[in-house]
């Protein structure tokens, strides 16, 4: 169970409620707050001007609205706005969505009905999910579309996902006894004004980037014991007097990876003190290329980077992100733009950055392996099979080459992609919702990219014959992945296998 409202919520919180199922409670005490929120802003705007409540939205806020239309301007709000378009969002999104709608709703900074979060709670509990559609919101009022659909499916209208299959609302509503939600106030622009779906999908981005990165270090130390590399490169001695947290992280793992390794080997053994330095061409290479040598230089900062988003996301999803504030405490209500998704939107953009480098060094990583003038140790393409009979995993790479393509294309900037709209009132907008989804896209490719690498790794340690003298890690590693991809000679085709490969990334916690 986790309590939304009594403290902040954590990223294992939000993951318990997101992946677990855990349930959602919520905290007594802000739950008076947020009536008492309400109580007070019914009260304050009796006899006052306030943006949303008693006037028109956007460029239209300078037309008052009578007071038996007050009302029906919310509905007309939600309805107004469901106007996105492409794909429906996976689930997994739209939950994450509501739980970060919920949890800021909880503030008691929005002066709505205590029924508006009892029944996101219940449809979080119950696993409905709003049917909501990736385009839509520039992320400057929030994620108006968005969040439109989730407002649509609270008023009882619309789609849902329950059990993975799109169901009209109202269905649903009947078959759980589900009460929709009657607006009384401002609920309308409380529900669809803020940056709840590029938070949420945000956080989504981050739990998966850990795992990547955390993946790439342990494929990144199966190809340094496959090309039986130096141990000097991640070693505490150089890593420490570069000073950056991310570097010394990746190369405590790498230690920690390969500690036990039988594959890997000292430099001071093998070319300090047994080192003919007579010769004039070595046989040995000095220096490893540089996507075998510098993992801790290049995975250092996408770690660093992924753990920053994490702190700035999680900040978001504590945050207060509508408009206007409605302070009971002070007893005031202030307008201003809380709701603008900057934060967001930059994060994921450089959280993109990071995770299209992780998918450059596998893909770099991959090359040297199934390269033969380069590895001089492998055959080509680590073909168990007949040369130029069988194909190896030639055709794997063309894959993992085109995604990192996509890649490197996607990762331009939405944060500085603003164009004016809403009749020039919003003159300058973050994009968040855009950037969170361009984000993810990125995220899946890199899974496809390094489940490739994984597969092709494999085929090397068959090749060599030397899973014994893996580390227990990653010898741990080869032994679930052979569940799923048996070694193979002769050719056949890979794209299912290559689906579970990437799915089991996708789906389990590594052990570092």
């Amino acid at each position: 169970m986790i309590c939304v409202g009594q403290h902040a919520l954590s990223v294992k919180d939000f993951s318990d409620i997101l992946f677990n199922k855990a349930t959602v409670e919520l905290d007594k005490e802000s739950r008076d707050r947020v009536n008492e929120n309400f109580e007070f802003l019914k009260s304050f705007s009796a006899n006052k001007i306030i943006y949303g409540i008693n006037t028109g939205f956007g460029p239209m806020a300078q037309y008052k609205v009578p007071e038996e239309n007050l009302i029906q301007l919310q509905y007309n709000l939600i309805r107004s706005h469901s106007s996105g378009s492409g794909n429906i969002l996976p689930s997994i999104l739209s939950r994450a969505l509501m739980i970060a709608r919920l949890n800021m709703l909880m503030q008691a900074r929005s002066g709505v009905h205590l029924n508006l979060v009892l029944l996101l709670q219940e449809l979080i509990n119950k696993n409905i999910t709003p049917c909501i559609y990736e385009h839509g919101g520039v992320g400057a009022s929030g994620d108006l579309v968005q969040l439109a659909h989730l407002g649509l499916t609270l008023i009882g209208e619309g789609e849902v996902m329950y059990e993975e299959r799109v169901y009209a609302t109202a269905e649903i509503f009947e078959r759980f006894n589900i009460k929709p939600l009657a607006i009384t106030g401002r609920e309308g622009l409380a529900i669809i004004n803020g940056t709840s779906a590029m938070t949420g999908i945000g956080l989504v981005n981050i739990l998966l980037a850990h795992k990547l990165v955390k993946w790439s270090v342990i494929f990144s130390s199966m190809m340094n014991e496959v090309v039986e590399a130096y141990n000097d490169h991640y070693s505490y001695e150089l890593n420490v007097v570069k000073p950056h947290a991310g570097q010394n992280h990746i190369a405590k793992v790498m230690r920690n990876i390969l500690g036990d390794s039988r594959m890997i080997r000292s430099r001071t053994e093998h070319l300090y003190e047994l080192g003919n330095i007579e010769q004039e061409v070595f046989e040995d290479k000095v220096q490893e290329y540089y996507s075998l040598r510098c993992v801790t230089q290049i995975l250092g900062p996408v770690y660093d980077t992924v753990c920053q988003a994490e702190k700035v996301l999680i900040d978001e999803l504590n945050s207060v992100n509508d408009n206007p504030v409605i302070d009971h405490i002070n007893q005031n209500v202030y307008h201003g733009g809380n709701f603008h998704g900057d934060y967001v939107s930059l994060e994921m953009d450089k959280l993109k950055i990071a995770i299209t480098k992780l998918s450059i060094l596998s893909e770099r990583q991959l090359n040297y392996l199934l390269n033969d003038k380069l590895n001089q140790k492998f055959p080509p393409f680590v073909n168990l099979g007949i040369l130029g009979f069988n194909f190896g995993m030639q055709g794997m790479q063309f894959t993992a080459t085109s995604t990192v393509a996509e890649n490197q294309t996607m990762s331009f900037p939405m944060y500085v992609h603003s164009i004016p709209n809403n009749n020039d009132n919003q003159d300058i907008v973050s994009m968040g919702s855009n950037a969170a989804l361009m984000t993810r896209k990125v995220i899946d490719n890199s899974f496809t990219v390094l489940s490739i690498q994984a597969m092709s790794i494999l085929q090397a340690v068959d090749y060599l014959d030397c899973k014994e003298k893996l580390s227990k890690t990653t010898g741990g590693v080869y032994d679930e992945l052979r569940k799923i991809f048996p070694t193979f000679v002769d050719d056949h085709p890979k794209y299912k296998v290559l689906q579970k490969v990437k799915a089991y990334l996708q789906a389990t916690d590594t052990i570092i």
